[in-house]
């Protein structure tokens, strides 16, 4: 089936099955690698991308679900409002070990601030929950998201 998806404000058409993953249309049939299969489950965050706005994991989100939805992938995270301030204070703080998570990571604290520009520490373990980080930088994450909303 052929599908046409709003992608970092690029409009894209991909011949794909319905129920292909919208993760695996963004890295293999666009290339655009920076959003990160983890587990496939929506257990572990590393493929959160935004629809709408709304962060979302790509991994079971399905292409024919997103419609007419404006996606917003770890590529264009310096166009979100707090993106770049974001990137500046993980790049200050040191925050990525491996870096494997780091797209989605920072994937969900751009939401948090788009619909939260201060909040607090529960604000923020609230909003990154759903963010595995197998290295453990949750602190310098936190202080990140602090630096940024700052």
């Amino acid at each position: 089936m052929n599908f046409t998806v709003q992608i970092n404000g690029r409009t894209h058409s991909v011949d794909v099955d319905g129920d292909t993953p919208l993760l695996w249309v963004i890295r293999d049939i666009l290339g655009m690698t920076g959003t990160k299969f983890g587990c496939g489950q929506a257990l572990c965050g590393a493929c959160t991308v935004h629809v709408d706005g709304a962060p979302t994991r790509s991994c079971i989100t399905s292409i024919e679900m997103v419609g007419d939805s404006q996606i917003t992938t770890i590529e264009a995270l310096d166009t979100l409002a707090h993106g770049k301030a974001l990137q500046q204070a993980w790049i200050e703080l040191e925050v990525p070990q491996c870096g494997y998570c780091q797209s989605g990571q920072l994937m969900s604290a751009a939401a948090l601030l788009a619909e939260n520009p201060r909040p607090t520490d529960e604000d923020i373990n609230d909003a990154m929950s759903g963010n595995v980080c197998r290295c453990g930088t949750y602190q310098r994450i936190r202080a990140a998201i602090k630096q940024a909303s700052a």
